[in-house]
């Protein structure tokens, strides 16, 4: 399931908004790359132009432009209206819209590689390992008890993704993952 936080700009963004649905193979296809997921959370607080999201991601800004409009054209960016840079150049910022979090992608190959944990992996890697807070839990479940604490945690997080955001709280990246043991 691919669920990324929704964007804020300036002042404080309202919770998202909308119901949970199956993406379409263009919006799945714009989420299966770790890229694009990094781009998304990078314009979660603020609008950033091709080349500042460039600058952050320390790629190529033309690759980085190929990234942004696949996201724009699939809706998971907006562009906002243009403004001058230092030199006078044209600059476009854009920001997360928040549809992200009410995709459902659950379509990927089972020997695909997750671009969620691709991301976040990455994520942590320019953050540093030291400062990740993260916990482990083995469980025994019945199928009734494993779907009713997949709901509640989904729901947890749901909750939390249409809040409004506290432009005064710290930034703060959270991954879930879970497997059967094998």
């Amino acid at each position: 399931m691919n669920r990324e936080r929704p964007a804020a700009h300036g002042s404080p963004r309202p919770g998202v908004a909308g119901e949970r649905r199956s993406a379409t193979d263009a919006e799945a296809r714009a989420l299966a790359s770790a890229v694009r997921l990094r781009i998304l959370r990078l314009c979660l607080d603020g609008a950033l132009t091709n080349r500042e999201i460039a600058t952050r991601l320390g790629r190529n800004p033309a690759t980085v432009l190929h990234h942004v409009r696949t996201l724009v054209d699939t809706g998971f960016l907006a562009p906002e209206p243009e403004r001058r840079g230092v030199r006078g150049a044209r600059e476009v910022p854009y920001r997360a819209t928040g549809k992200s979090w009410l995709m459902d992608v659950d379509d990927r190959p089972a020997a695909a590689r997750d671009p969620l944990l691709a991301a976040f992996l990455e994520e942590v890697a320019a953050v540093g390992e030291a400062r990740l807070e993260s916990s482990r839990l083995g469980l025994r479940l019945a199928a009734g008890e494993l779907e009713e604490f997949r709901r509640r945690l989904h729901a947890l997080l749901d909750e939390y993704a249409r809040r409004p955001p506290d432009p005064g709280g710290d930034k703060w990246s959270v991954y879930f993952g879970m497997h059967p043991e094998g």
